[in-house]
């Protein structure tokens, strides 16, 4: 996580500051639960709340408890121990640490989703937009990066709308899933602590208690969270590398915005290079490493080790933070995306016609022919236009086989451009449910 790639609202749930004021709260709401129990005096809880609520936690005192202590839970305890006074020796009742890093690392992570949450709902936006803007700008389709058929750039941009849109549904489920508390001691059995304490801070923090948690709650919630997001960024990349193909100097059908003062090249004035659609394919990757060690870490000895611990402290800031920054950056592309129809109906007719090729396939069948007849005809007039720079149309013309089957009213008809867009209305129906 560094400041070039970081947004402050996200990196804010992941400072000291934020942490220590969660576990506060998860142990002054399992206070006040002790105390409605009858465990601690009502009068404790009341000040728990009212000193370590009014506490400035000193982060770097924290640090030199620690130094000492070699355990951030117990030396954080000792901090705000000098706060709240005798009452002090109420807090943590029947608790384990893992019962408040756990739960806080649960809070820490619905909190990610909700600003990921509104960072998708951000790009879905502007995808949306620019899909209805350029819904009938006529582009060539590309499979293999060689010319295929025609699509438009508004279909092209409501696939990524689509994909998106699962985006945020899968991440809806991983916020689900991840949301849980542990308060339930040492192995998980509450031997020391009643249940009841863990339903009231979860209800208190916006989560649910955890089924089993042994001491720690199981890492395939967090695995499958960490996945999720390795998933979106995946998203994010595909969606870069078209519009970083696009910006391709034989291709510039679309280009990212190219600022005043900005500059591509330390050597070459000329340059406007697709700089932060490649930086997102960059950031998707360093995303997606990152679910593999969560993955790792759903193996935990017996109740729980700490072999989690290490990767959890690195990888929930990162991959958060990292792909927050990568999907504002994303949305800031599409919004601002340089458009050229020009250009993409230039390249659609680069090669005469070609594009056309299935309709005179199925013309042809359709007239009799075999398959293997009709296809070995288009196709050896096509690679006419390949290898020669031919007219694919003035050639099926020419053509006596071709000509055998299909009138020349029927052949130019093959050609029709509209032919391939009729269903665009269709498709945005689906996707956004009008057109």
């Amino acid at each position: 996580m560094i400041p070039r790639y970081s947004r402050p609202e996200m990196v804010a749930i992941w400072s000291p500051e934020t942490r220590f004021r969660i576990w506060f709260e998860i142990e002054a709401h399992a206070c006040d639960a002790l105390a409605e129990l009858g465990v601690i005096p009502k009068e404790a809880a009341r000040t728990i709340w009212e000193k370590g609520g009014a506490a400035k936690f000193d982060v770097a005192k924290i640090d030199e408890i620690e130094r000492v202590t070699k355990h951030d839970v117990i030396a954080f305890l000792t901090h705000l121990a000098e706060f709240v006074g005798p009452d002090a020796r109420f807090i943590h009742q029947g608790m384990t640490s893992s019962d408040v890093l756990d739960t806080c690392l649960a809070v820490q992570l619905t909190r990610a989703s909700d600003i990921l949450l509104a960072d998708i709902d951000a790009l879905l936006a502007a995808l949306k937009r620019r899909a209805f803007e350029h819904k009938d700008t006529v582009t060539i389709g590309r499979s293999h990066g060689i010319h295929a058929e025609p699509t438009t750039f508004g279909v092209k941009l409501a696939q990524a709308y689509a994909e998106f849109s699962r985006c945020r549904e899968r991440l809806v489920h991983a916020r689900e899933d991840i949301a849980t508390c542990a308060i339930s001691g040492a192995v998980g059995t509450f031997a020391n602590i009643e249940p009841y304490v863990e339903e009231h801070v979860a209800a208190k923090l916006g989560l649910k208690p955890e089924p089993v948690s042994t001491q720690v709650i199981p890492r395939d919630r967090h695995a499958m969270f960490f996945a999720t997001l390795g998933v979106v960024a995946s998203s994010v990349e595909r969606l870069a590398v078209e519009i970083r193909h696009l910006q391709r100097t034989e291709v510039l059908e679309a280009e990212e915005y190219f600022s005043p003062g900005q500059k591509g090249s330390s050597a070459m004035p000329h340059k406007r290079n697709p700089v932060l659609t490649e930086n997102l394919t960059g950031l998707a990757r360093m995303v997606r490493s990152m679910a593999l060690p969560a993955m790792e870490d759903v193996a935990l000895w017996h109740e729980r080790d700490i072999s989690h611990s290490s990767v959890e402290r690195m990888i929930g800031p990162d991959a958060t933070v990292t792909l927050d920054f990568a999907l504002a950056r994303l949305t800031g592309v599409i919004d601002k995306l340089l458009v050229y129809p020009e250009n993409m109906e230039k390249n659609l007719n680069k090669f005469h016609g070609l594009v056309h090729s299935q309709r005179v396939l199925l013309a042809l069948t359709q007239a009799g022919l075999s398959r293997e007849d009709a296809y070995r005809l288009v196709q050896r007039n096509a690679m006419k236009v390949w290898e020669h720079g031919a007219d694919f149309l003035k050639e099926l013309l020419a053509d006596k086989d071709v000509r055998a089957a299909l009138s020349e009213a029927e052949i130019r008809e093959k050609f029709d451009l509209g032919y391939h867009t009729k269903h665009v209305d269709t498709i945005f129906r689906r996707v956004f449910g009008e057109a």
